[in-house]
């Protein structure tokens, strides 16, 4: 007599944040709190609205925002030799920071939470979403972009799209993952974490519930 198989519980698959990341949470992590808290502090709210507003724009574009979009010395890493170009690292604290801001815009609960990389997140957005093929078109155009002001294009439309389903996500993760894209030798690692990311929490394997704005183990704020 043979007995089935059983499957274990399945598990998300997350990915520890570096140093860079860490700083981003923790930038994003108090905008989140005075922007949700009763009544939202108007300078938090005002804040989320000058960083929406430099999306997809360089780095230093709004004076004002040096305390939110600064990257400290020990973190910058390596710089471009004329010092009038932002470093890698300053465009991706940037874009992820600016990105959060557009996330988080009018949705009433954490748009930024630990663990969630970006293929976890856009996998749910499949599972919810009343176009999933626009969701799997617009990745799959994100996993092919050439440069890095195209994906910045594409990920602001995902982005844009998980506002709706408020759907949360990992920004010191993907200002690491940005980091990293910023150079086109490194671009195919990303893209291939967030192909993973997604196929391993694809629709079908993954739990068919998702309940984007509660924290779970997994998926606390930071």
């Amino acid at each position: 007599m043979t007995t089935a198989a059983t499957e274990s519980p399945r598990v998300p698959w997350t990915r520890p944040r570096d140093r860079l990341g860490d700083h981003v949470a923790a930038t994003v992590r108090r905008l989140q709190e005075q922007v949700l808290r009763q009544p939202p502090r108007p300078e938090a709210v005002s804040t989320l609205a000058r960083l929406r507003r430099a999306v997809g724009q360089a780095p230093g574009f709004d004076y004002t925002l040096h305390a939110e979009l600064s990257v400290p010395d020990d973190l910058l890493g390596q710089r471009p030799a004329d010092d009038t170009v932002a470093a890698d690292t300053e465009y991706a604290v940037h874009d992820a920071i600016t990105l959060y801001a557009l996330h988080q815009q009018s949705r009433p609960g954490r748009m930024h939470v630990n663990g969630r990389g970006l293929g976890r997140a856009l996998a749910s957005l499949v599972r919810t979403s009343t176009g999933p093929d626009g969701v799997r078109r617009r990745f799959a155009a994100l996993g092919t972009a050439s440069s890095y002001p195209e994906s910045i294009y594409h990920l602001r439309g995902l982005i844009t799209m998980l506002r709706e389903h408020q759907i949360p996500l990992d920004y010191g993760l993907l200002a690491g993952d940005l980091r990293t894209l910023r150079r086109p030798e490194n671009r195919p690692t990303i893209q291939a974490i967030w192909g993973r990311e997604f196929f391993r929490d694809h629709p079908g394997r993954a739990e068919t519930t998702d309940r984007p704005a509660t924290d779970s183990p997994q998926e606390r704020p930071v």
